[in-house]
């Protein structure tokens, strides 16, 4: 793997990675301001839930599938700035492989 970026820190326990992503903007979730989402290692189940529900259209998929990684609302990433949605499309992309 490659090295990761200051802004996103790698979790292992030897079962299962997480990837912590610090956001410059941050989003909001339940009426609370979030600067850190911690995406889990995704399965191929999730893989195939994000594209059923995005009907698929990929970019809402991707949405879906970060979203559900990281416990979140889909709309709480759609209104994310997009050097956030950069970041955790990196994360993503390291939990990917």
């Amino acid at each position: 793997m490659d090295e990761l970026p200051d802004y996103l820190t790698l979790h292992s326990n030897g079962e299962e990675d997480s990837i912590s992503v610090s956001l410059l903007k941050g989003v909001t979730v339940d009426g609370e301001k979030r600067t850190t989402l911690t995406l889990r290692e995704p399965s191929v189940g999730d893989h195939i839930a994000a594209r059923q529900t995005g009907k698929n259209d990929n970019a809402l998929a991707e949405v879906i599938l970060i979203a559900n990684l990281a416990e979140v609302p889909p709309d709480a990433i759609k209104v994310a700035k997009m050097k956030d949605y950069d970041r955790l499309q990196e994360a993503l992309g390291f939990l990917n492989g």
